[in-house]
């Protein structure tokens, strides 16, 4: 099953809601292609070099032991190793489809099939000028355990690098090594880790199509995940010095915004854009 995101009578976004993947992949909904209001892609899924990045998508690696990211989980003292502990995040029911909207609820279940997490997401687009569009993502993580569930990554679990990776992740295409940038930061080394309002990637797309992608919407304990170098990904990490908790009784709120726009936008541009909002 795939749903689409309109704009302004364009397709945007397709969203993959049923994906036929091996379960080693992380099976779970995910948004591919991304495009630009041009038509320039800005999502890569399934690529030779990590083939569980799924466009944009949320995924954990270490839900209470369940490794719902895909490929191998980072195991303390034995570093990636392959385990059956892969589960899955599936639709379970529609509350409302538009043109510019979907609003589902969903499932995190472990190897077995146990439900760890119940979600509700909501995935808005909306115009943002002639040349952008802003993508919304909320998602409210509930436990279905009757407990407490935590959230790790590799580095809550030993592995050494600022690999705190899990969460809203984006996996970008890029020709050649795109640019990284916050308010007061610039390239790989010193954005990843970082807890800036704001983080942008400018990369040339498939055709020579530039694009800028800004994302914000870190929520307490979050901070951004980045590569450029060996992949461009961006991703809003939960777990990336300790592990998160979804405390039972009490739902995790991630509200996670993305521009998406043609050309290159520098600093003072992006700042400008942050500044009008939607519209």
């Amino acid at each position: 099953m795939t749903e689409c995101l309109v704009v302004a009578g364009a397709e945007v976004a397709r969203y993959v809601v049923h994906p036929d993947l091996d379960a080693r992949h992380g099976r779970r909904p995910y948004l591919h292609p991304v495009r630009t209001r041009a038509g320039t892609p800005v999502t890569d899924a399934l690529p030779a070099d990590h083939v569980w990045h799924l466009g944009a998508s949320l995924a954990v690696q270490d839900v209470d032991g369940a490794n719902l990211w895909g490929g191998r989980t980072y195991v303390r003292d034995a570093g990636y190793t392959w385990r059956d502990d892969h589960g899955v995040i599936t639709h379970t029911g529609w509350r409302a489809r538009a043109a510019d909207r979907l609003d589902h609820d969903l499932e995190w279940r472990d190897a077995a099939g146990r439900p760890l997490l119940r979600e509700r997401r909501r995935l808005a687009a909306t115009p943002a000028g002639p040349d952008a569009w802003w993508l919304d993502v909320d998602a409210t993580l509930t436990a279905a355990t009757g407990r407490d569930v935590h959230l790790g990554s590799p580095a809550t679990n030993g592995r050494p690098g600022g690999a705190g990776y899990g969460g809203f992740f984006w996996r970008a295409v890029a020709d050649g090594e795109p640019e990284v940038f916050t308010g007061d930061a610039e390239g790989e080394e010193a954005v990843n880790g970082s807890a800036a309002p704001w983080l942008a990637l400018t990369g040339s797309g498939p055709g020579d199509g530039a694009y800028t992608l800004v994302f914000t919407g870190l929520g307490p304990g979050d901070r951004w995940f980045v590569r450029t170098a060996r992949y461009p990904g961006v991703c809003v990490a939960y777990a990336f010095e300790r592990p998160a908790v979804v405390a039972a009784g009490r739902p995790r709120r991630n509200r996670h915004r993305v521009l998406v726009a043609d050309g290159r936008l520098d600093r003072a541009a992006v700042t400008d854009r942050l500044a009008t909002g939607p519209g």
